[in-house]
């Protein structure tokens, strides 16, 4: 038997939820075939079979979220064609023990746990048993129902909050509602004296969920639950700043004009503004190394490699995949990469090591008609530039009015690291690249 196992889908990625199997026990699998789907905050995605085989047990139900390198099933081997992929056996070999094989731990803290809620991650039944807490009485609202380790610790916070036990003359006063609830339902207007017919604990559950009329609640996606994670975290982290520069692109607004029938028409995919403004980025990359490194403690790591991340949009949230060396690539190596990994990012086809390394990265929001935005930076970058949309405005040329191709790019900086003038400097370079641009494409 080959052991398939949680792959790392990032840098920052300690766990991920299995979302679907796409092989049950005694199926035939071959290599390199979709196996299961998983979600993290920065890739939902397809992860290949390892070897070809008969498909073994299955160790993880879907809709469970459980460590990297975890052991969810398993796939029979013999008489299989083909040997198994060298990166995965070697994660399965560096993999921690399997929850049936770990060893025995002393006198551990037991709860009661109910799995009516769905499955539940090792995460959430260590963080349960650390803090004493019966699993039964926390409501999950994870897919399914599954109880999510925010629901553990805002259930903590609500048991340290609890209210001091109130006299029976008094109506009793619902239990506080976790923060982050309150910030998706709002709290129902002020309610008559309650029915004698409707059960207080009833009522307060009501209260709880935001059952109001007119209201629809429903949970958030995993990737969407990974994302909100991912964008608060960097707020807490990094001290974010924002600079925007105005950059005139009639120069490559004309060639682009110019050559893109002849572009698609030679390498398949069209000619977009993008490729031109990674290859000013990665210029200035070059000149202001600064804004390619990330902290770690008090100690900052400058990348060798210029690894650009590049913001997609899918239909249910957002992906981050990576253009490597992109210091390396002309015009049309950068465009063939940007939609190359677009088109498999939204068709979930991206393989793990393509989300993950990336050192500065770039999101296109102009592609939407945005004119300026202040974007957040992709950790442990410490910035993330922004691409407003290129537009026709008349503007002032030695005192005379011009219509010329116009774009707003903003930079988000740490400014535990940058400072603004650093920023600004990084910013005329690109500007200057994108102004007095004379590279052919063709």
């Amino acid at each position: 038997m080959i052991d398939v196992v949680m792959p790392q889908m990032g840098e920052s990625i300690v766990e991920g939820t299995l979302t679907k199997w796409l092989k049950q026990p005694g199926d035939r699998v071959e290599r390199d075939e979709p196996l299961f789907e998983i979600s993290t905050d920065k890739v939902d995605t397809e992860i290949p079979a390892p070897v070809a085989g008969i498909m073994g047990e299955i160790l993880v139900q879907e809709g469970t979220t459980v460590g990297v390198n975890t052991v969810v099933g398993r796939i029979d081997a013999a008489g299989g064609a083909g040997a198994p992929a060298p990166g995965v056996i070697a994660a399965v070999a560096a993999s921690p023990a399997s929850p049936t094989s770990a060893p025995a731990v002393a006198a551990p803290v037991t709860v009661p746990v109910a799995e009516e809620a769905g499955p539940l991650s090792p995460l959430v039944r260590k963080m349960a048993r650390e803090n004493n807490v019966d699993l039964n009485q926390v409501r999950g609202t994870g897919a399914g129902g599954r109880i999510t380790k925010q629901d553990v610790e805002a259930h903590i916070a609500s048991r340290s909050a609890a209210p001091a036990p109130v006299q029976a003359d008094y109506v009793p006063v619902p239990s506080p509602v976790p923060a982050q609830v309150m910030q998706q339902v709002p709290p129902p207007p002020p309610a008559p004296a309650r029915p004698q017919s409707m059960a207080p604990a009833v009522q307060e559950q009501a209260h709880f969920r935001g059952e109001a009329p007119g209201a629809r609640v429903e949970p958030m996606s995993v990737m969407r639950q990974k994302i909100a994670e991912h964008m608060v975290f960097s707020k807490h982290t990094s001290a974010h700043v924002t600079t925007v520069h105005k950059v005139d692109m009639t120069r490559i607004a004309k060639m682009r004009d110019r050559m893109k029938g002849e572009f698609q028409a030679r390498h398949g995919f069209s000619l977009t503004f993008l490729p031109f403004v990674l290859r000013a980025a990665t210029t200035a990359l070059q000149g202001f190394p600064l804004l390619n490194s990330s902290i770690d403690g008090t100690n900052i790591i400058f990348h060798r490699d210029i690894n650009i991340g590049i913001a997609v949009a899918l239909e249910n949230g957002l992906i981050v995949p990576v253009v490597r060396n992109a210091d390396e690539k002309n015009v049309v190596g950068l465009q063939r990469s940007i939609a190359d990994l677009a088109t498999r990012a939204r068709s979930r086809q991206l393989r793990p090591d393509e989300v993950q390394g990336g050192t500065f990265s770039v999101t296109n929001f102009g592609s939407f008609g945005s004119v300026f935005a202040t974007p957040v930076i992709n950790q442990p970058q410490v910035a993330i530039l922004g691409v407003g949309a290129v537009e026709k405005v008349p503007v002032v040329v030695d005192d005379a009015i011009a219509i010329r191709s116009v774009a707003y790019l903003a930079l988000t900086f740490d400014h535990r690291l940058i400072d603004g003038a650093l920023a600004d400097q990084f910013m005329q370079k690109v500007r200057s690249v994108l102004e007095s641009w004379s590279e052919e494409i063709l």
